[in-house]
């Protein structure tokens, strides 16, 4: 990490002397390149001073603490353990605040997503707990000034979802559910359960970045559009006008469907934004799963079929598996109030990367130290 930090603070000693000694530059791209990458690498660099600083900090601590027990100084001495407590405790905080600094953010984390929600095992119970979960992102969502936009929705007679798709639109959208990909599991007594038995259902969810046309090129000769009447709610709309469009990508053999608006071009927009971000998704999983170093880099593997969580009403507990956290307030998480376990989920994500990030650079010393060694000794001929 050293090593790292190092080359880190040399190159912000390069941009910030190249920015200073140019009031403006004729490469006016390249300027603001340098402008940005400076601002994007002074936090960390900034922290590891802070670190570095603290750590001095803590052995002039220690060495006044050997000095006043050698001369039985107990006052000074005192005061030198109580200022170490501190001093170490800020390191790990700023240690921390590094960690989450240095490991490259994700790419998606600043574009709006496509969650789909879809019921499992469990029947019309699965379908209700996809209502609640719907509901939960919901308020999830507008508590951090995200807009939701319902793509596709197959409700059911209990106030459930049989599925149910939206996008979540807002500044970082993709950093607070980009972890909520994967399969919920609810344990509780179902609602239409006569006998009090403790029932399991499953819900799957997938979380998707909104995809443009620069991420993913489709031909319209690829495309074959339906249109037929919606179904559903919608009073004398439903079954009137053709409304409600589907559109398949003969590629692939993927197809998406949009029946919430009124209007069939709103429907074909919402439709097309849906097909891009299930293309994309598809290319990065194919991608993904030939990379080695995937379960390295993700927590969790980010498979849909992965169980994450575990919603325990009885014991009125949240779990999630992949880091091993557990909550005890159901109630309030379910209106909503996921702030403390997506923060857990970044910090954890963080804490990952960063341990590639060191690995990378073990490998890159290690692959270097071989080069040079083999370049210094002679070739037998």
């Amino acid at each position: 990490m050293l090593d790292y930090l190092e080359k880190l603070e040399a190159r912000y000693n390069q941009l910030e002397a190249r920015l200073c000694a140019e009031a403006s530059s004729s490469d006016g791209e390249g300027y603001l390149a340098a402008i940005k990458e400076l601002s994007d690498i002074k936090p960390a660099v900034e922290l590891a001073r802070r670190m570095k600083a603290i750590e001095s900090d803590i052995a002039s601590a220690r060495e006044i603490e050997r000095d006043a027990s050698d001369k039985k100084d107990d006052n000074l001495a005192a005061l030198a353990v109580e200022e170490l407590s501190r001093l170490e405790s800020e390191l790990v905080k700023v240690q921390k605040a590094l960690r989450l600094a240095i490991a490259p953010p994700d790419p998606s984390e600043s574009k709006n997503v496509i969650v789909e929600i879809r019921a499992g095992a469990g029947g019309e119970e699965a379908a209700i707990f996809v209502g609640e979960l719907f509901r939960m992102y919901t308020r999830f969502a507008a508590a951090h000034g995200h807009e939701v936009e319902i793509f596709d929705s197959n409700p059911t007679d209990l106030n459930g979802f049989k599925e149910v798709i939206f996008m979540v639109k807002g500044p970082k959208a993709g950093k607070f559910f980009r972890f909520e990909s994967g399969v919920h599991r609810v344990q509780r007594v179902p609602a239409t359960e006569s006998s009090g038995r403790i029932h399991t259902s499953t819900v799957s969810v997938a979380v998707m970045p909104e995809a443009d046309d620069v991420d993913i090129r489709i031909d319209e000769k690829d495309l074959r559009i339906d249109k037929y009447h919606a179904s559903g709610a919608g009073g004398q709309h439903v079954n009137k006008t053709d409304s409600a469009v589907r559109i398949t990508h003969i590629p692939t053999g993927l197809a998406v469907a949009c029946q919430e608006d009124r209007s069939q071009i709103k429907n074909r927009a919402k439709a097309m934004k849906l097909l891009r971000a299930r293309l994309l998704d598809a290319a990065q999983s194919r991608k993904e799963s030939a990379r080695a170093d995937l379960r390295k880099k993700q927590i969790g593997t980010g498979d849909r079929s992965e169980k994450i969580r575990t919603y325990n009403f009885p014991q009125n507990r949240l779990t999630d598996h992949r880091i091993n956290f557990s909550v005890h307030n159901l109630p309030a998480i379910m209106e909503g109030a996921l702030d403390a376990l997506v923060e857990k989920l970044v910090v954890e994500a963080a804490a990952a990367e960063f341990a590639r990030l060191e690995d990378d650079l073990k490998s890159s010393s290690a692959a270097g130290t071989a080069a040079m060694t083999k370049a210094a000794i002679p070739s037998k001929k």
